[in-house]
């Protein structure tokens, strides 16, 4: 009875040490596992705001977007001013709660109107205002084009109707914006 019992207390001490072990391993990978939730917590909130699941709706892709259109509706609205006598310049428009949340934001323009100092969506625009300001934005994206070409050149410009849209004054200005960029060695 003794070897029995000695059997027994052998078998059970070795049942103890390996739920020991198991417990001890289950310990482990708990731990790993809370490192790696908190790790994949941060990549999950980076991904989440990359991808626009942010206030804004803005995705990273489109912030970038919105940077580099920055800089080209400074230069177009210069372009536009001088076609407009200083009355339009574009723009992104401003931080506002989103009507649609369905739809990506961060890219659309604006025009401000200084003669009413308020600002409109640009497809207001008449006709003829439309053309002048598309034309100040495919000039401004060249020139931001060719600043951040490094010595790239668009030397030739293509502008093809439109034209009839607009008055006598509106032409003027249009046509004297174009022939300053004939002066500086492209071909319209």
């Amino acid at each position: 009875d003794v070897e029995r019992k000695s059997q027994e207390q052998g078998e059970a001490t070795e049942r103890l040490r390996r739920l020991v072990a198991i417990a001890d391993a289950l310990t482990d990978v708990a731990l790993r596992r809370g490192k790696a939730q908190t790790a994949f917590g941060c990549v999950a909130h980076v991904s989440d705001i990359v991808n626009g699941q942010n206030p804004h709706g803005i995705t990273l892709h489109r912030y970038v977007l919105g940077a580099l259109l920055d800089d080209v509706l400074v230069a177009a609205s210069q372009r536009l001013r001088g076609m407009t006598s200083g009355r339009f310049d574009l723009e992104r428009e401003r931080e506002r709660e989103r009507e649609d949340a369905r739809r990506a934001a961060g890219l659309n323009l604006v025009v401000l109107d200084s003669y009413t100092g308020t600002s409109r969506p640009v497809n207001t625009l008449s006709g003829g205002e439309g053309f002048m300001a598309s034309l100040a934005l495919a000039l401004g994206l060249a020139d931001v084009v060719q600043s951040y070409a490094a010595g790239i050149r668009l030397e030739t410009i293509f502008v093809d109707e439109g034209f009839g849209t607009l008055d006598e004054e509106a032409m003027d200005k249009a046509l004297e914006t174009l022939m300053r960029l004939g002066e500086g060695g492209r071909l319209v």
